[in-house]
Parts: C-alpha cells; structure tokens; sequence
C-alpha cells in the first residue's frame, strides 16, 4: 500500500469512528426519553441530525452498529390478561368489524392492564383514538374494578368536541359491561362495541398500544412504589402521544395527527 493510500484509509477509518461516535450520542439521548423504541423509529428520529453532520447511515449499518454497541432492544416476555368476559352484565355486538376511520374521533379502542410494584398491582386503563393513535384517555389505580376504566373515559370525554359521538370498542371485560359505563357512553351518545368471535383479534389495536406502553417504556418493571408507577404510567402516556413516531402515521406523533385533523 502506498504512503498516499495509506493515509486515506486512515482519515477514513477515522472519520467512520467519529460518524459511529455522533450515532451512538444520538441514539442514547433518543433511550433517555424512549429507552424501547424500535430501531426503524430510532433511525428516524434521528436522520435530521445525521444529514446535517453529513453523516450517510444505511439501515443494515444501523442495526448491525446498536447490535455492536449492545443498543438492541431484547423482546420481553408476554404478561397476564385482566379480561373477565365470565359475567352476566350486557354484551354488545362488535361495530368495528367493516367500519373503516377516516378522521380523529370517529372510533376509540379500549383496554387495561396491570403494573406491578413492591407495595403490590395497580392497573392502568387506555383509551385510544383509532385513526390518530391517540391515547384520548387514560387513568392508573389500585383497583381491577370498573372505576379506573371509567376515570379514563371520563378525561376522554372531557377533550370530545360535542359534534363527535365515535364508536367505543372494548373487549367484554366486565369493566366495560358494567351499568355505569355503558351508561355514561350511551349518555353522550356514543355507541357500544365489543368483541365477539375471536376476542384477541378484535381488540388488537388497544392491545398493541397497551403492549407499546409496556416494553417500550418499560412499565412492565417491578417498581418500588406506587408513586413511581403511577409517574411512570403517566410520563409513558405523553411521550407516546407527543414525541413517539407512527410508520403508520407516516412517522406523525399521534398529537400531531389527532390535532391537524382535528
């Protein structure tokens, strides 16, 4: 190899450590706020700053440098339902089957989870605008029952312009059969979906988002306090709606699209 070609491979070596140097910075900064967010989503967020630096990054060097650096993220294992569908309460037939969203507010998805602490469960329940992926409402608390659910949907209808009355899906879960809750939805004039025949198909979407909140943001933790969850819960929430990119929303927040269309 000659002096010249030498040199060259150098600068170049060098100038790549420097480039994974700037990757790697950006990456960690993005995990702070999202400590599970996908790689694509990764990528994404931070090609603005890569082009400005003048950095080219194709995605197969992308994973194969988080893989180096040990930045993949590792799948966590599944958690347990909190669906009771064994009761006697009303049950509704499943309105979202063949209705397809073209606007915020038109359908929610509903469904609820647990968080585990030292100081024993607390259970969150979500409430998600089908077409913006915006979680519309959303509670914590320390009971299974039907309250927590029904705290989420009263903040949900609390932002709901008067002129919209969406579809409210869930699964049969006797949170959502209960008379009070059925009742506030059917009082503002929203109708009642559930599901029916393939009850983990039907209610996909809510479960996504729940199963999001959980590996992304890490609230499948053990944590220490109520208070902790209950903070962490809550920040999971804004960072998903206002900073946490959708390919299906073309790389929009949910905020953002729910606000826009809105």
């Amino acid at each position: 190899m000659s002096r010249q070609n030498y040199y060259a491979a150098r600068r170049h070596r060098h100038r790549r450590e420097v480039d994974e140097g700037l990757i790697v910075q950006l990456v960690q900064e993005q995990r702070r706020a999202q400590p599970r967010i996908g790689a694509r989503k990764l990528l994404w967020l931070i090609q603005k700053e890569l082009d400005q630096a003048g950095v080219k990054l194709g995605r197969d060097r992308f994973f194969s440098l988080l893989r180096t650096h040990g930045l993949l993220v590792e799948k966590k294992r599944s958690w347990p339902r909190t669906t009771n569908s064994r009761h006697t309460l009303p049950v509704f037939r499943n309105l979202l089957a063949d209705f397809e969203v073209r606007a915020p507010n038109q359908a929610w998805v509903s469904d609820l989870t647990y968080v585990r602490t030292d100081e024993g469960f607390m259970f969150a329940a979500v409430i998600m605008d089908k077409y913006s992926r915006k979680i519309v409402g959303s509670h914590i608390g320390d009971s299974l029952e039907a309250m927590g659910c029904i705290q989420a949907l009263d903040v949900a209808l609390a932002d709901l312009p008067d002129s919209c009355s969406p579809i409210h899906h869930s699964d049969r879960g006797c949170q959502y059969c209960c008379h009070e809750y059925v009742g506030r939805l059917v009082a503002r004039g929203l109708s009642v979906s559930m599901t029916e025949k393939n009850h983990c198909y039907e209610n996909a979407m809510a479960e996504r988002v729940i199963g999001t909140l959980k590996r992304e943001y890490e609230l499948d933790a053990t944590f220490r306090t109520k208070q902790q969850a209950t903070a962490a819960f809550h920040q999971a929430v804004s960072i998903y709606n206002n900073l946490r990119p959708h390919l299906s929303l073309n790389y929009r927040t949910p905020a953002e699209v729910h606000g826009n269309a809105a």
